[in-house]
């Protein structure tokens, strides 16, 4: 993983001190809430429901088992000993005091972190595939591309006031785990005719208010000109975006209206002028960056353990759990492992201080000290010998991370919603915490398979819900709670937005309602075919027959 330079640190020490410095005038009356504001948003820090909620950039979701220890202590000394992880492969401390939020960043600065650019009208935390650098599918790891944009987007001055915030995703797999086409700019590593690789570039995607999927602006772009295509498209965004309307500002609305077409011709004029720059990324500085990503002291002989396959045979439970939170990997004899932060009664994506100091002992023990975020909020070991899967997963079961459902019904996405955002208009967690009594049969579970509910408490969209097979978004009908519903989303290679069930539900009804619509699935489900599937097969009036039937 990317470590710092003297020139890394330097910065990020004098930005906590900088925020230190502000954070005492505000304190003591020298600057005003209003001059206060984007000062703090600079450095990851919102005025929450309850409390301040300081979000923590994880770049690409990649943390060293120190770090994650940091994390912990973090949670331990200043919050309420838990944290959550977010679908943006951060995380958010949700009650600090804001008078000690200058000493968390500086501990943060202390293993390499920092929450810089993690809010406002900039570009955020660029995402990626959870299984990068692993993945048998990878046609390249996209990692250091990730980390190529994050050094040139960090404190760019020309997109520090973007007319609204930024969200870009690298894959470099088959299989898009990254979210691509919902994203502001999306970028899937491809091969052209001759064999050589770039970049497919995808623009103008995201949820919200106004959703949209991305269309493809570049079929290949080539490595060198990845930054600068990239600043060309923000150039054109930051001179054309909407800064008159909050709703309108973000560059998926200017992408539609402009259409696909010109769009492209603008950032093409716009990328003449800049390409052959400073800008230019030539092969030695990718290959500095390269050098950050290698591959661990892998055991050659591990392909032989036959252990693994003894203690699938012989317990039913590890069976259970390794079919759904084991995923292969690129060298013989490992596997990932995915642990699981959707145990029933936990909010989706906290972990505790205890269960983080736990899964950086155990990443050092058994995945060569690397943890990766994932955007549906669990966490991966990357690099787990087959061999050691059956203890390993033996430890986890004693804390609570080990509940084999990711996949599944209850791996549900879910944001903060009305329990902590002053932005939601529901709450979320309640509503999980509904689902997974209502779903308590893990046998059931796995008969009902893949399945992807996605739940937002407001149209801002945190928890994806217009992705979801399922979505679940919170809105306010004078002044209760109600539940809308989507189905048919996905956030893969087969993007798609879902469509609207029909009018809200009351939030006491909502785990029932999602149990008429798998019933009505398996009801007319062909053999291993999944509910997305079933649904494009069928269509929504089956699914709106029978939870409306009674109304």
């Amino acid at each position: 993983m990317y470590k710092y330079d003297n020139f890394d640190q330097t910065i990020v020490n004098e930005r906590v001190e900088q925020f230190r410095g502000q954070t005492q005038r505000f304190l003591s009356g020298e600057l005003s809430e209003e001059e206060y504001r984007p000062l703090r948003l600079m450095n990851g820090l919102y005025i929450q429901r309850h409390a301040p909620m300081l979000r923590v950039a994880i770049p690409y979701g990649l943390l060293s088992s120190k770090q994650m220890r940091m994390l912990a202590q973090i949670a331990r000394e200043y919050d309420k000993n838990y944290a959550h992880f977010s679908t943006r492969q951060n995380l958010q401390y949700n009650w600090p005091d804001l008078e000690r939020v200058p000493d968390i960043l500086a501990d943060l600065a202390s293993v390499e972190m920092h929450a810089v650019q993690t809010s406002g009208n900039c570009i955020r935390n660029t995402t990626s595939d959870q299984f990068a650098g692993i993945a048998p599918d990878e046609i390249e790891d996209p990692r250091p591309y990730c980390e190529i944009i994050r050094q040139w987007s960090t404190f760019h001055p020309e997109f520090s006031y973007l007319p609204r915030k930024f969200k870009i995703a690298v894959s470099g797999a088959t299989h898009d785990r990254a979210a691509v086409r919902v994203h502001d700019i999306g970028l899937y590593l491809v091969k052209n005719g001759q064999g050589e690789t770039g970049f497919e570039v995808i623009v103008g995607g995201g949820l919200g208010r106004t959703p949209y999927i991305g269309p493809t602006i570049r079929s290949f772009l080539e490595k060198k000109d990845l930054l600068s295509y990239l600043e060309a498209i923000l150039r054109v965004y930051n001179r054309y975006g909407r800064r008159d309307n909050i709703y309108k500002a973000r560059i998926k609305i200017l992408v539609n209206e402009l259409g696909k077409e010109e769009f492209t011709k603008q950032v093409e004029e716009e990328w003449q002028h800049i390409k052959n720059s400073v800008l230019i990324l030539d092969q030695k500085e990718i290959d500095r960056v390269k050098a950050y990503f290698t591959e661990p002291d892998y055991d050659q002989n591990a392909g032989d353990d036959t252990g693994f396959e003894s203690a699938l045979n012989e317990n039913s439970a590890f069976t259970s759990w390794a079919s759904r939170n084991l995923a292969d990997h690129k060298v013989a004899g490992y596997k990932a492992v995915v642990v699981s932060l959707k145990a029933p009664g936990i909010a989706p994506g906290d972990a505790t201080d205890a269960q983080m100091d736990f899964i950086a002992d155990i990443a050092d023990e058994y995945s060569h000290g690397e943890i990766v975020v994932t955007h549906d909020q669990n966490l991966v070991l990357p690099h787990v010998k087959q061999a050691d899967l059956f203890t390993l997963w033996n430890k986890l079961s004693e804390q609570g991370l080990a509940t084999p459902n990711i996949g599944l019904l209850t791996d549900m996405i879910c944001c903060p919603g009305l329990d902590f955002c002053s932005l939601a208009n529901a709450g979320s967690i309640p509503i999980a915490k509904q689902i997974n009594e209502k779903f308590d049969d893990l046998d059931y579970l796995h008969d009902i398979g893949d399945i992807k509910i996605k739940m937002s408490g407001c149209m801002n969209a945190c928890g994806h819900h217009h992705v979801g097979h399922i979505g679940i978004l919170g809105v306010n009908k004078k002044g209760e709670e109600y539940y809308q519903l989507t189905l048919g989303g996905s956030a893969e290679n087969d993007a798609a937005l879902g469509d609207r069930l029909g009018p809200a539900f009351a939030k006491a009804e909502v785990a029932n309602v999602i149990e008429s619509l798998i019933q009505v699935y398996i009801n007319n489900r062909d053999e291993d075919e999944r509910f997305l599937d079933t649904y494009r097969r069928i269509g929504m009036e089956p699914f709106k027959e029978k939870v409306y039937e009674n109304n």
